[in-house]
């Protein structure tokens, strides 16, 4: 089955399951392996100093520019209208790219009080095409709220931590109401689920391995999520999960797995 596409309201699609390059160091040979096994979206950003190799992945894998959905964020040391839009072009100049598909604010960082000042800055980054779309990552409600109170402008996309220990069930509603698309990183959650009994249990049932069962739980959600493997092999049964069929009894067995933990930072502290 081929990966579906989320549409964005600003009339742009992006394909719903990609890869993510974080903590990837061998970013150039992932990133053409990914390619070569079938992925069309790339999530980087400039705090994981592998943009230039990821370029060169892109560059290699020998796709045509716009066959390939790019992500980039903005660094928590580049908020500021001017400083937002630098940490665009410098991205750019790594990557080897006139424009990414996709710019984000990579964390609000509240202590700062500048995301609004940043999210100026990607409206700005837009408008010079230097990103096609704009969006957020790790973006509370209130902060939400705030960017489109004083700028009127929507994010396409707020990129949260979520798996089925952090489901996020309030802020996924949030985006509904905005028509802003939520996308899944650390969507495995470390594979702290993967031996609970409803997730072994569907695995068992559909033949899907557990990650694969996660990832498919993800899509049935209605997000996008962006798996992180540096193995070929993985990758592969990554991407495969598109072919997963959950049943709705299989979401609430899943819901039950709910326990807040986090595997990353809280977006209210960092910063």
């Amino acid at each position: 089955m081929p990966v579906p596409t989320l549409a964005f309201h600003d009339g742009r699609t992006m394909p719903q399951l990609g890869f993510g390059l974080w903590e990837v160091r061998e970013a150039a040979r992932v990133t053409q392996a990914a390619l070569e096994a079938g992925y069309r979206m790339a999530d980087g950003a400039a705090f994981y100093a592998n943009e230039r190799e990821g370029g060169g992945g892109l560059r290699a894998g020998g796709l045509p520019r716009e066959a390939v959905f790019v992500t980039t964020k903005v660094w928590n040391d580049h908020h500021g209208e001017a400083e937002a839009v630098r940490s665009v072009r410098e991205s750019l100049g790594l990557l080897g790219l006139t424009h990414v598909d996709l710019a984000l604010i990579h964390w609000p960082c509240p202590g700062q009080d500048r995301f609004v000042e940043a999210w100026r800055g990607l409206i700005r980054a837009r408008e010079e095409g230097l990103a096609t779309s704009i969006g957020v990552s790790n973006f509370r409600p209130v902060d939400l709220d705030r960017i489109v109170g004083e700028t009127g402008v929507v994010p396409v996309l707020n990129q949260i931590e979520l798996h089925p220990e952090l489901p996020q069930d309030e802020l996924r509603a949030k985006h509904e109401a905005m028509g802003i698309v939520t996308q899944s990183w650390t969507p495995l959650g470390k594979g702290r689920a993967f031996d609970a009994p409803a997730i072994r249990a569907i695995a068992d049932r559909t033949g899907a391995s557990p990650a694969q069962v996660v990832i498919a739980w993800h899509l049935a959600l209605g997000c996008a999520v962006i798996p992180r493997s540096t193995d070929r092999e993985r990758l592969a049964e990554n991407l495969a999960a598109v072919d997963v069929a959950l049943m709705a009894e299989d979401l609430a067995a899943i819901a039950t797995l709910e326990t807040g933990h986090r595997t990353g930072p809280d977006p209210s502290k960092l910063g």
